[in-house]
């Protein structure tokens, strides 16, 4: 299933991702850092999904390896344009089973490099997904969820499509929770589930922090019964969940190891991953 979206930033029409064209009106390099006004795009524009987390709470020590779980447990990647063209054969041949990868950033920011990515893990067997980088202070829940499903954050039943995902997390641009009422965070976060569910037929993975859910939320919204949990703890384990969240589905652990971009590890065998991608 190929996917080619557009790219716009501000207004400005970045050109389309098959890859075609970028900023500069060339194709897409392999790595951004070899185009400097690419690499300086994204470097402005795109957080990567625990970009934050390791800024506000920190990295994990040199050197880490995959944190012991249980032995059905399934180990991942996520990715955004930093990572620039993936070479997903040899993520696979490393271990990597699913991969999740960011295709919009508030509404006016989608990855350059998203056809690449998402097409490239399909390709290679992995069950993949998309996510969107929330910005709660720049526009309303359901119109971010809007720009997020019409820029490749959509789902399809075909058994290799993991929920979308709504990376929610500490301001790159300010104040923590981004001027937001613990109970304006909540309905910001709602709005923008219930309109990727209304799109999309799936209720959106929330990816998260503890810390930041419990100061930023007041722990007064329950979205565990259905939404999947995709905690960020940084440590030898997932550490305490965000609220009413008993289990994890998926724990970032590390933002570098044997895959590209983020490590990651999903709370099951294999085949519960695949029925998660099932619906």
């Amino acid at each position: 299933m190929a996917v080619a979206v557009g790219l716009c930033t501000g207004g400005l029409l970045l050109g389309a991702i098959s890859p075609a064209t970028a900023a500069v009106g060339q194709a897409l390099p392999n790595n951004p850092a070899d185009n400097p006004r690419l690499a300086a795009m994204i470097h402005r524009l795109d957080h990567p999904a625990g970009s934050q987390i390791a800024k506000h709470e920190g990295r994990p020590p040199a050197g880490t390896v995959r944190p012991h779980v249980a032995s059905t447990a399934t180990y991942g990647m996520d990715v955004s344009g930093w990572q620039g063209n993936v070479d997903w054969q040899t993520a696979w041949n490393n271990g990597a089973r699913f991969a999740y990868t960011k295709a919009t950033e508030g509404t006016g920011y989608t990855n350059p490099y998203f056809a690449q990515q998402y097409n490239g893990a399909y390709d290679v067997g992995m069950i993949r997904g998309a996510y969107h980088f929330a910005l709660p202070d720049q526009t309303g829940g359901a119109t971010q969820a809007d720009y997020f499903v019409d820029n490749g954050g959509g789902w399809s039943g075909d058994g290799q499509t993991l929920p979308p995902a709504l990376d929610i997390e500490y301001n790159p641009y300010g104040a923590t929770c981004y001027g937001l009422s613990q109970w304006s965070m909540v309905q910001w976060i709602k709005d923008f589930s219930d309109e990727v569910q209304a799109r999309t037929g799936r209720w959106p993975t929330i990816y998260t922090a503890n810390n930041w859910w419990s100061q930023c939320t007041g722990n007064s919204g329950d979205f565990s019964s259905t939404n999947p949990l995709w905690v960020a703890s940084y440590s030898s384990g997932p550490g305490t969940l965000p609220y009413a969240w008993g289990v994890y589905t998926f724990w970032q652990y590390a933002d570098s190891g044997a895959f590209p971009g983020d490590q990651n590890v999903f709370n099951g065998a294999m085949d519960r991953l695949q029925a998660l991608a099932n619906g």
